[in-house]
């Protein structure tokens, strides 16, 4: 007889996979890929795990935020200039970085700081400008071990701290590890609804209390969560991930998480599903899916304390859009990050993903670019 959670994954998957026949899906058209060195440094700090990106129209530039822990700088926003067209890709190249501050007007602590200072050390994996006045909103995961849950903070264009949002009570973590989100597993994403009204965010895997994280034959649910301006929970739907992507070296660790949302203009979603697996100890190969999420008709569990044991769930459906398979045994890139960009000419948009180096002192942080066609 089939375990419950079996039964459980095979319905989700049914109903995440079902797309109308008559929402026609958008063209996307690789134009290319922009690099920035291996090792690259910029006014003092390196540059690295860039894991959240937006667009700022006006100024026709890129801001990029590292998910640095205070170690190997400050807390910091890049700003980052992209040259592209519909004929290609030209470039890529740092031009500005914007230090984060504490409420209090403090740096960030690191964590062999953080005894000695208090404060927070940041884990921040996404950044959004704020459709209405510029400002800075970014997010951190949290760190389980030191006492810093999960936040989400606005800030001036200088850095400085405006705003704390109230969180669900769900996402703080909890020192048994009985309930609420898994260590460097909790906020990864951030998006801004098309009116700038809401935003969405999600953990990368599952909270305690929905079950188990990804395996190799099963994926794992996550609440989309869209949050009103003042932190109160508009509403939430299941999405469910896929398997792992990648098989790792025997005996060794694999994932499958949300890395990243993204607003499509018709209030869909974009997903950024990332996964990794460990070819020898500590030597990860990644690959990752971008799919389309549609929230119509979805499940609101906001009220549901646990998803593994309720069942009765519509979730989010899901159409693939693009495969990051990585080639042969190319260790392929550490996706996380999403942004709109600039009209071409013919009126496409365009669509930009930012790999993670994970300061790999011999690895790239790359931008994907892609023309992006519209269905009539």
């Amino acid at each position: 007889m089939p375990s419950f959670r079996s039964v459980l994954r095979r319905g989700l998957l049914a109903a995440a996979l079902a797309v109308p026949a008559a929402a026609a899906p958008p063209e996307l058209r690789l134009i290319g890929v922009a690099a920035l060195p291996a090792a690259a440094v910029f006014a003092g700090t390196p540059v690295g795990g860039l894991s959240g990106l937006d667009y700022d129209a006006a100024a026709d530039r890129w801001v990029a935020i590292s998910d640095d822990r205070a170690e190997h700088g400050p807390a910091r926003v890049y700003t980052v200039k992209l040259d592209y067209g519909a004929d290609g890709v030209r470039g890529a190249e740092i031009v500005g970085v914007t230090e984060l501050r504490q409420p209090d007007g403090s740096a960030y602590a690191g964590r062999g700081a953080r005894p000695a200072r208090g404060g927070e050390v940041p884990d921040c994996e996404a950044v959004r400008l704020d459709p209405r006045d510029g400002a800075l909103w970014y997010a951190s995961e949290g760190d389980r071990a030191l006492g810093c849950d999960p936040f989400v903070r606005r800030a001036s264009r200088d850095g400085a701290w405006t705003a704390t949002l109230p969180l669900p009570e769900a996402w703080r973590f909890r020192a048994d590890g009985t309930a609420g989100p898994r260590p460097n597993l909790a906020l990864e994403s951030l998006a801004f609804a098309p009116d700038g009204a809401s935003l969405w965010t999600a953990t990368e895997a599952p909270l305690f209390a929905d079950g188990p994280v990804a395996t190799r034959t099963e994926g794992g649910v996550v609440r989309l969560t869209r949050l009103a301006r003042d932190g109160r929970v508009l509403a939430q739907q299941a999405y469910h991930l896929d398997p792992w992507q990648l098989e790792p070296a025997a005996g060794l660790r694999a994932d499958n998480g949300l890395a990243e949302l993204l607003a499509w203009p018709d209030g869909r979603l974009l997903a950024l599903e990332r996964s990794g697996a460990e070819r020898a100890p500590d030597t990860w190969r990644f690959a990752a899916r971008l799919y389309l999420a549609d929230l119509a008709g979805a499940t609101d569990v906001a009220d549901r304390p646990a998803l593994a044991v309720r069942p009765g769930v519509k979730p989010a459906a899901k159409r693939l859009l693009y495969d990051f398979a990585p080639p042969g045994d190319s260790p392929g890139d550490n996706l996380e990050g999403l942004a709109w960009g600039r009209r071409l000419p013919d009126g496409r948009a365009t669509l930009v993903v930012v790999s993670d180096n994970n300061f790999s002192p011999a690895t790239e942080t790359r931008f994907w670019i892609f023309a992006v066609s519209f269905p009539p």
